[in-house]
């Protein structure tokens, strides 16, 4: 899978060995510039782990490698779970 724009990649030493300390990215742009077969150069922006970008990096990295990241959704904007009440048949809920 090729990575697009605002995608956010966990990035490995699987994606190059550069990265032997994982970091998320959020992707600007795939260079269509000519390299290796798999590999791909990417702008973007490095994360912390509050998903706010710290670095603006331009990376090559093997594309078999990466990782799409899908932070968990915060809990204000979890919905409540839903509880259904069972009316005992004849009876008219008021």
């Amino acid at each position: 899978m090729l990575p697009r724009s605002g995608d956010v990649l966990k990035v490995t030493r699987e994606a190059s060995v550069q990265f032997t300390v994982p970091i998320f990215f959020r992707v600007i742009r795939v260079h269509d510039w000519p390299t290796y077969d798999g590999w791909v150069w990417l702008d973007g922006y490095e994360l912390n782990t509050a998903g706010d970008a710290v670095d603006r990096r331009s990376i090559f990295v093997q594309v078999a490698g990466l990782r799409q990241h899908r932070p968990p959704v915060p809990v204000t904007q979890r919905r409540p779970p839903t509880t259904t009440r069972r009316v005992p048949a004849g009876r008219v809920r008021v």
